[in-house]
């Protein structure tokens, strides 16, 4: 039973599309895998914290018997950057229709110590077995079809080293949630965009964890700008996506203290809510 799981995991993470590549892993041991965090998925030079989420969630789905992320914490301890790392899971507890387990992400300073950068606890199961009964008052959002909306490449040139994440996504924006970028923030705290792999791949689940922290900070639309780094992240994973783009809605409603929430809702191309989140991140203000 192991060993056919662990066996489809392994096929799930070799694929054409670059995400899927990035975030394959290699087992040294039982709940032990090594990887090269790329460099193609970082802000200025932080390793984006969606993508590092993906790939401790690809781990987990292969250390685990279910193979589909139901909910996931995470943590960030400190930043991430691109090069060798360490990922070590453990199974809490496995059980018929959901199994947990926790897993931590380390890499190793200039003199050889480990620095632990993020630890995550989720519980997984199977998607496909979900009845298909939706009951809610969440209404997808409303914002201008794809081609009326922007993204990086309809800007001024990106900042050297800083825009390698977006040249991997399809990422076009709200024109109404981009007042910062033209000088005049609304100070509603909102983004909106349409959201997809550049390289034209699918999403699923794991790649909604990337979904759900992809987008320009709502900090920006309030006025603030720089690094808005997470301090803690929890997604739920509600529904297999279907084919096509994703509608990502973020909004922020409190910043105190130099903290700030963002609340995350990605709907697919049938008008389904597929993943929520909600993010505590840190903000600049001076």
């Amino acid at each position: 039973m192991r060993e056919a799981v662990t066996a489809a995991a392994e096929r799930a993470t070799i694929g054409d599309s670059e995400f899927d590549r990035d975030t394959a892993l290699t087992r040294r041991a039982p709940g032990v895998y090594d990887i090269d965090l790329s460099a193609g998925w970082t802000i200025i030079n932080a390793v984006n914290g969606g993508y590092l989420l993906a790939v401790l969630g690809r781990a987990l789905a292969d250390a685990l018997p279910h193979r589909d992320p139901f909910t996931i914490s995470a943590h960030y301890l400190t930043a991430s950057r691109p090069g060798p790392a360490v990922v070590r899971t453990e199974v809490v507890r496995t059980g018929r229709t959901l199994s947990t387990g926790q897993a931590s992400l380390v890499q190793y300073d200039e003199t050889g110590t480990e620095v632990e950068r993020i630890r995550v606890l989720a519980s997984y199961g199977d998607l496909d077995s979900l009845p298909d009964d939706v009951r809610t008052t969440a209404e997808p959002p409303v914002f201008p079809p794809l081609d009326q909306c922007f993204g990086p490449e309809d800007g001024p040139a990106p900042v050297d080293g800083g825009s390698a994440i977006t040249e991997r996504l399809m990422l076009k924006l709200d024109p109404s949630t981009l007042g910062w970028a033209l000088g005049a923030p609304s100070g509603k705290g909102e983004m909106r965009a349409w959201f997809g792999l550049k390289d034209g791949r699918d999403p699923d689940p794991l790649s909604l964890l990337l979904a759900v922290d992809a987008l320009p900070p709502t900090a920006f639309e309030i006025g603030l700008s720089g690094w808005v780094p997470t301090v803690e992240l929890t997604v739920h994973v509600r529904s297999r996506p279907a084919p096509g783009p994703l509608r990502v809605s973020l909004t922020t409603r409190n910043l105190a203290g130099g903290f700030l929430e963002e609340d995350a809702e990605v709907w697919d191309s049938t008008d389904r809510l597929v993943a929520q989140s909600r993010q505590l991140a840190r903000a600049r203000l001076a």
